[in-house]
């Protein structure tokens, strides 16, 4: 039996501050209120800079804009089309759940996939209404489990969807780029985007492949050995980052069609290939912490993007516009879903 002097007391896990929960500091020196004034200075200061880029972004916008032409535009569109990209936007968000189980349960959430959808389009709901761009990713990670190591481990698998999301749209954007510049052709193309993914996922893999490294050099009672080990089957199980991959192609191809739908619908002149290079580079700048909710870089993305095909500005503000709509549309589904089962997932 150890001497009391060297049983020191298992320490409690913190309960993790989320949309405005002030519990967390009520056991705080009084030192620490400098502090934390400190840390909501950035925050505000950070919220503000963005809603003076999204002001200046949406001035660029409106600046030159004809309104009775932008009025013309929607009334002309055939709204059929844009119900299609909006089934397709839909689609292409519960596939995003999929994958993000195909991440989450070999580590040990075991939920249903119909949960993941569900909880992927929460996400989606919190990131129109969060001034933050995590916003939504923090509420999945919340949502999927119930105690503090619990989400830091859900915060792991929301981080590696969210790599494998953006390694497509890159390779997508690289693709189209590299394969207009030199002029390939279709299955010249088609073989430099197999390549490409081949270069991700071989990158992703090797970015695991040291988690045996880091277990080894942690010492048997620390605490951290036990999140470590959680996290070996993507080392072990290297497709599972090759099948994300996969399936994150298949998402983005989704929204490509969801945009080439809704500009069907507008009798835009854009030829296919465009939108293969235009819909992942403006979807790579809406992930930058620029603007809120993406406000503004879309139609700005569009307009300079797509003026060479003969696009008006208020054709590609109107397709800005339009694929934002889509974007509500699909948060509005995560909203109901929150409404309907705000209960924590028990693990």
């Amino acid at each position: 039996m150890k001497p009391a002097a060297q049983v020191a007391p298992s320490p409690q896990p913190s309960r993790p501050q989320l949309l405005g929960d002030t519990s967390a500091h009520a056991a705080e020196p009084a030192g620490g209120g400098e502090d934390r004034a400190a840390q909501r200075i950035p925050a505000w200061g950070s919220l503000a800079l963005r809603l003076a880029a999204t002001s200046g972004l949406i001035w660029l916008v409106v600046r030159n804009i004809d309104w009775q032409e932008l009025g013309s535009v929607f009334r002309t569109l055939d709204w059929r089309w844009w119900a299609a990209g909006m089934a397709m936007a839909i689609a292409a968000h519960t596939l995003a759940g999929i994958r993000w189980a195909g991440l989450a349960r070999p580590i040990g959430f075991q939920l249903s996939h119909l949960s993941f959808v569900r909880r992927f389009f929460e996400g989606v709901f919190f990131s129109l209404c969060l001034p933050t761009s995590i916003g939504g990713d923090v509420v999945k990670a919340f949502r999927l489990a119930d105690t503090s190591s619990g989400r830091l481990l859900a915060a792991c698998t929301v981080l590696a969807d969210r790599l494998t999301g953006l390694s497509a749209l890159m390779v997508l954007a690289a693709t189209t780029l590299i394969a207009n510049r030199i002029g390939l052709s279709l299955a010249a193309s088609i073989g430099l985007a197999v390549v490409l993914v081949g270069c991700v996922t071989a990158s992703l893999v090797l970015s695991v492949g040291s988690l045996d490294w880091l277990l080894s050099r942690l010492p048997m009672l620390h605490a951290a050995r036990s999140f470590v080990a959680k996290l070996l089957p993507y080392q072990q199980r290297p497709r599972l980052l090759a099948r994300a991959v996969a399936w994150s192609m298949l998402i983005q191809l989704g929204f490509i069609c969801c945009v080439m739908l809704m500009a069907r619908g507008m009798g835009l002149p854009v030829p296919t290939r465009a939108w293969f290079y235009a819909v992942p580079l403006v979807s790579l700048a809406t992930v930058l912490p620029i603007s809120i909710s993406g406000v503004g870089i879309r139609e700005v993305g569009f307009v300079h993007l797509l003026a060479e095909y003969g696009v008006t500005e208020e054709q590609a503000v109107a397709l800005g516009m339009l694929w934002f709509l889509t974007q509500v549309g699909n948060g509005m589904l995560g909203g109901v879903s929150f409404l309907l089962d705000r209960s924590q997932t028990a693990q």
